[in-house]
């Protein structure tokens, strides 16, 4: 299953594709720098960079800055990554920014329910403004 991040939630986003992940299903999601975190933007951005710095550099724990490990990172919180299911599912993940050569040809869905047009205010920040603000270099 091709999913296409763009204006969708990242925590919806993440529970389906966790959810289908065990179930044996292989997901590839596509435009990761697109999805968004609902919340006021300065509010996001702080929690980002306290998980950033939060720990010592060489004992971890270790937290992404590119927008597809993030969006990765956020599905892995939501599987049962110590137990082997969980550690298969993960396994069964890929993220991407943009959308891959290999992929293009194919149809990407998208989640109704993950829409960012559900909010009722407009408060959200996309994972692509995030890792800019915390130091991913592309």
């Amino acid at each position: 299953m091709i999913i296409d991040a763009t204006n969708l939630i990242v925590g919806r986003l993440a529970t389906v594709a966790a959810k289908k992940a065990l179930l044996g299903e292989k997901i590839e999601i596509v435009n990761c720098e697109k999805a968004v975190v609902t919340g006021k933007r300065d509010a996001v951005i702080k929690s980002y960079l306290q998980k950033i710095h939060r720990g010592v550099p060489s004992q971890g724990p270790y937290f992404p800055k590119f927008s597809d490990r993030i969006v990765r990172r956020v599905i892995r919180g939501m599987l049962p990554y110590k137990q082997e299911k969980g550690r298969k599912a993960y396994e069964r993940i890929m993220c991407y920014l943009s959308v891959p050569e290999n992929l293009k040809d194919q149809k990407a869905e998208t989640i109704k329910e993950a829409n960012v047009s559900k909010l009722p205010n407009l408060k959200y920040v996309t994972i692509g403004d995030i890792a800019k603000q915390i130091g991913a270099k592309r």
